[in-house]
């Protein structure tokens, strides 16, 4: 057993992991992130997607002592002052998240890709979300969602608003 410390959404957090634990699984289980869900345990559903140190990763595939001393965003880390981040508004406007399985994930990505470039192509955003599987087959609603929050994104950038 090793101890972590990771910083999650902004709160630091600490806990006791096995060599072979995975992030997913010290997310879910003992810090009780269950925004990152465990689907196929094989980096191919991509539904256990977080942001570590800056980059999207499958938690199912990261060590949890690999991510030690890192920052962790899910879903609920992009929103900021109690207010949605414009992507998270869209996919409620547009009915993109059926079930609601997959949103975390696709909303996360979505976000991700958003702030660095506010106005994606549809083939640019298909290579975002190429490694995130919807069950419900939402996509039609997910591509109006970020051409509706395209608007947000690109005055947040214009400003030099940080998105969160």
């Amino acid at each position: 057993m090793r101890d972590v410390t990771l910083n999650v959404n902004g709160r630091e957090e600490k806990s006791r992991v096995k060599d072979n634990e995975v992030l997913l699984d010290l997310l879910r289980d003992k810090l009780e992130v269950k925004s990152v869900k465990a689907g196929c345990w094989r980096g191919e559903c991509g539904l256990c997607t977080v942001v570590l140190n800056g980059s999207l990763v499958k938690s199912c595939l990261v060590l949890a002592v690999e991510a030690k001393d890192g920052m962790v965003t899910t879903v609920e880390g992009i929103s900021g002052a109690g207010e949605l981040a414009p992507i998270q508004k869209e996919f409620i406007e547009h009915g993109a998240s059926q079930c609601g399985f997959c949103t975390p994930a696709f909303v996360l990505t979505i976000h991700e890709l958003m702030k660095r470039n506010p106005n994606p192509s549809g083939s640019e955003l298909e290579e975002a979300v190429k490694g995130l599987i919807c069950r419900c087959g939402t996509y039609n609603e997910i591509r109006e969602a970020v051409a509706s929050a395209s608007k947000a994104y690109t005055n947040a950038s214009s400003t030099s608003k940080n998105l969160v």
